[in-house]
């Protein structure tokens, strides 16, 4: 019956409008969907692990919604399906309760294809149902800080529209779990927020990244270092922020990744894309900066890759995603390659294990893969049908 459902539906899109205006709709009454494959993964934005749950990870696709794995990968299962919006652009799981999942939708990626979110969704059990909790307007959401210690308190980075100006965009904070929110930080109408990270230890230091960036539909790479482009740091918990300008930072920076060390938190490290971009350090909490590395391979295309992963447990471990994932063991004046394919594969985000660096996700342009040793081997990405299609 699938195959002489299919058949007739061929013929109606031949047919002329008065012929399938004719046909009875029954025909059709078993013609149902099935997956034919290929099981190939397509751009992933969004990572993380569980908590004290070794084999449990999340990734969120681009556009197809977020899914788990209860084995490390070797497996995976959607558990957004039930949602009207596939696009994710960050996840986050409450550290002291594990079974609250927050996802903001909309991939916060300026490359000329884009599918754009609906706000944050909330889930209070492990994926099994999930309520949108606001910020319908912000369309891109980039990053999701939730407190260690309290699972209601939480910042989003919210990009905003992708073609032009609105009002809900830059650093959200709600102290409900989402319920209400409050806006933050943020410049203008045009400047988002691409991401975020507290100091390690005391979630009232929070670092966030603002991005003024437009993607023009007949460009193929955007224009991405607006005048309102830089990086804040708050001591109170997001009530008041500073602008952190000069004292060895790029005058005129595009989008800026950022990470903490755990074991040092006076060490930031930040990937900046600029007409001096590299990678850049702090050891004193961000009030002087050491550019220290310029190598390309580790921040070129800084438009399309933010993403900075430190150890935590050594300081000068640190990774940056690009073209490879790129690794430095001398606090970035060095960088090697640790994973890629000929051409390069495109990677956005890996997440570290807090426990240990032998557990980590790592989500790129060809999906989500895993691995509990450390990167000598990973998961593969031929168990995901997540592949974007831009043409049938």
């Amino acid at each position: 019956m699938l195959v002489r459902s299919l058949a007739v539906a061929l013929l109606l899109a031949a047919a002329p409008l008065a012929t399938r205006a004719a046909v009875d709709p029954a025909l059709f009454a078993n013609l149902h969907w099935r997956c034919i494959g290929p099981f190939r993964a397509g751009r992933v934005l969004a990572v993380t692990g569980i908590p004290n749950e070794p084999n449990q990870f999340l990734f969120g696709s681009v556009n197809g919604g977020v899914w788990r794995t209860l084995d490390a990968g070797r497996t995976w299962e959607p558990i957004f399906d039930g949602q009207p919006i596939g696009s994710i652009g960050a996840i986050a799981v409450a550290p002291s309760r594990p079974y609250v999942f927050y996802v903001g939708t909309g991939e916060a990626d300026m490359r000329s294809d884009i599918a754009q979110g609906d706000g944050m969704y909330k889930s209070y059990d492990a994926g099994k149902t999930w309520t949108n909790i606001g910020l319908r307007d912000s369309q891109q959401i980039a990053r999701i800080l939730v407190d260690p210690n309290d699972p209601n308190l939480l910042f989003v980075a919210a990009l905003g529209h992708p073609y032009g100006p609105n009002a809900e965009r830059g650093v959200y904070r709600s102290k409900d779990g989402g319920a209400t929110w409050q806006k933050v930080l943020g410049k203008d109408d045009n400047t988002g927020a691409v991401d975020l990270a507290f100091e390690p230890g005391n979630s009232k230091v929070i670092y966030a990244a603002l991005w003024q960036t437009r993607r023009t539909p007949w460009s193929i790479y955007p224009p991405s270092n607006g005048p309102g482009t830089g990086l804040y740091k708050s001591t109170d918990g997001g009530d008041t922020w500073t602008e952190l300008r000069g004292n060895g930072l790029p005058d005129s920076p595009g989008r800026i990744g950022i990470a903490v060390a755990p074991s040092m938190p006076n060490r930031v490290y930040t990937v900046i894309d600029a007409p001096e971009g590299g990678i850049y350090r702090s050891d004193n909490a961000g009030a002087t900066w050491t550019r220290v590395s310029a190598d390309g391979r580790v921040w070129s295309r800084g438009w399309y890759f933010g993403g900075i992963t430190v150890s935590p447990f050594n300081a000068g471990l640190v990774w940056s995603a690009n073209v490879n994932l790129y690794r430095s063991g001398d606090a970035g004046a060095t960088w090697e390659p640790v994973k890629g394919a000929p051409g390069g594969d495109d990677y956005h985000q890996l997440w570290v294990d807090p426990a240990g660096t032998d557990r980590m996700i790592l989500g790129s342009d060809q999906g989500a893969v895993v691995t509990l040793n450390g990167g000598r081997t990973w998961s593969s990405w031929y168990n995901q049908p997540t592949a974007q299609f831009y043409h049938v």
